[in-house]
């Protein structure tokens, strides 16, 4: 069902107000939800849980069809959440498995075989035949493999739009190696974020209808990054965090126009990006340089860098820092709006004290 017939019957049922009412009845359910559990422990104190049940019954939300009621409990935080409803009648009991957003989050339960058995419990309860979106976050164990490339596959064939992998490691190295062709050969793909994966496309990618793409802590080089693009003819934000590989980046993509850089691991980096829009750099950049080729459509960016390597110690002498952010700025002396961070902003003042004057077209704004 599409969102214009979904808002018409929430007219139908007195929800007017389109999307802002439909998350007033997503957090509604939650309350109904955490109301639900708490009536449950005072049920030990002799009050009834039938009682609590029958109040729920009678809701105005539970009056509203399956459809509506699915897209409430996928707007809830996670999966989890939305399977927590099943306790509060036997009509919620199943409500969950055909809800077109599945977020399995089980970051904070470090052991990996817990992990792989619940999600692959509750895909195997699952009935969608369309997905918005499919997130995964998870420790990766190499045993359990096969499993999350079949969590993939599952997401894949629903047509997912939104796809989240998060498969973290204690090192923090990416480990899991994303090569299938179906996965690289994609035009349902809207939203991608990769964390801590593998990417090794055999041949061409094809991602038709990628619009933005997210890579954490990644390994990159040239001829990636130009697969990517290539393949990724409206793509317009594309983040990069953490990531290391390449010393060039060239992002002369026409569809680009947001670029995030943060957290880069490389000894000299150039960037050649001549169509974007808004550049962020942040974090902490293990760079010795970082040259502005081309990045003459720039209309607004955000250096936010801490010039500090994994030990805490500044990677540079303050000489030649000062001298980097220095061809920086007038690099960007034609950017309407640029904002500075905390420790940029301190040696742009260095640079003051020595004479050097900001260009007049450059709005400071200093971020702590």
């Amino acid at each position: 069902m599409g969102p214009r017939k979904n808002d018409m019957m929430m007219q139908e049922y007195g929800f007017r107000g389109g999307k802002q009412r439909l998350l007033c009845a997503s957090v509604a359910a939650m309350k109904m939800l955490e109301e639900g559990e708490h009536q449950t422990k005072i049920a030990q104190k002799q009050i009834k849980f039938q009682e609590v049940m029958e109040k729920v019954e009678e809701d105005a939300i539970s009056a509203l069809p399956d459809c509506l009621l699915q897209e409430i409990l996928s707007r809830l935080p996670s999966t989890k959440d939305a399977i927590k409803t099943g306790t509060l009648s036997k009509r919620w009991k199943h409500l969950w498995t055909s809800i077109p957003t599945l977020i399995l989050s089980h970051s904070n339960y470090p052991i990996a075989s817990y992990c792989a058995l619940s999600v692959d419990k509750t895909l195997a309860q699952c009935r969608q035949l369309k997905l918005k979106k499919f997130e995964v976050h998870t420790f990766f164990e190499i045993r359990f493999e096969s499993l999350y490339k079949n969590w993939i596959r599952y997401a894949i064939s629903c047509n997912v739009e939104e796809l989240n992998l998060e498969f973290q490691r204690w090192d923090w190295q990416p480990e899991f190696l994303l090569d299938h062709s179906v996965f690289f050969i994609n035009s349902c793909f809207t939203d991608l974020t990769l964390s801590y994966c593998i990417l090794n496309p055999i041949g061409a990618i094809s991602w038709k209808n990628l619009r933005t793409l997210c890579i954490i802590c990644g390994s990159l080089d040239e001829d990636l990054i130009e697969n990517i693009l290539c393949g990724s003819p409206v793509l317009e934000t594309l983040v990069l965090h953490n990531c290391y590989g390449c010393k060039r980046l060239d992002i002369t993509s026409k569809s680009v126009k947001n670029l995030v850089l943060s957290g880069f691991k490389f000894d000299i980096i150039e960037m050649n990006a001549p169509n974007i829009l808004s550049l962020t750099i942040e974090g902490e950049l293990l760079l010795s340089r970082f040259l502005l080729v081309n990045v003459t459509s720039l209309v607004k960016a955000n250096l936010n860098r801490r010039c500090r390597n994994s030990t805490n110690v500044f990677t540079m002498p303050e000489a030649a820092e000062q001298e980097m952010f220095k061809e920086f700025i007038l690099n960007l002396g034609h950017v309407k709006e640029l904002e500075i961070g905390f420790d940029c902003s301190k040696v742009i003042s260095c640079l003051q004290a020595k004479g050097f004057v900001v260009p007049s077209n450059v709005k400071l704004t200093r971020i702590e």
